[in-house]
């Protein structure tokens, strides 16, 4: 039973590597400040430890247009984390120059750290 539940899996979201447990390709496109498709990835992927304004929050179209110009024409390597309830990827992804994609969203002061799932990696929740 975990067999074929893990090859469904498999299936549905494209090119993993099962020894890394990642997904990776070019940005197809940018839903919001935190989400984006890959090509060849049948499932949006969902930036772990970023907490971008919701579209209809005040810095949505900072954050979405800032996370546009960060991966246009990239190719991004994800480290597969969880899968969510809206059934998205949750990924710790990276640029091919190796930079943090949620790092570098946070520098650029469009989103935050989203702690209670980071447990604190990128260093702005309290207690840090």
């Amino acid at each position: 039973m975990i067999v074929s539940v893990l090859a469904v899996l498999v299936l549905l979201t494209g090119p993993v590597s099962a020894q890394t447990n990642t997904v990776s390709g070019a940005v197809r496109y940018v839903t919001d400040g935190d989400t984006f498709s890959l090509r060849g990835v049948e499932r949006p992927i969902r930036v772990w430890g970023l907490d971008a304004p919701e579209r209809n929050e005040r810095g949505a179209s900072a954050a979405t247009s800032t996370l546009q110009r960060l991966v246009a024409g990239q190719s991004l390597t994800c480290r597969v984390r969880d899968i969510d309830r809206y059934g998205r990827i949750v990924g710790q992804c990276f640029l091919a120059d190796g930079r943090d994609v949620a790092a570098q969203m946070i520098a650029a002061g469009v989103a935050r750290e989203y702690c209670y799932f980071s447990g604190g990696y990128y260093g702005t929740c309290r207690g840090n």
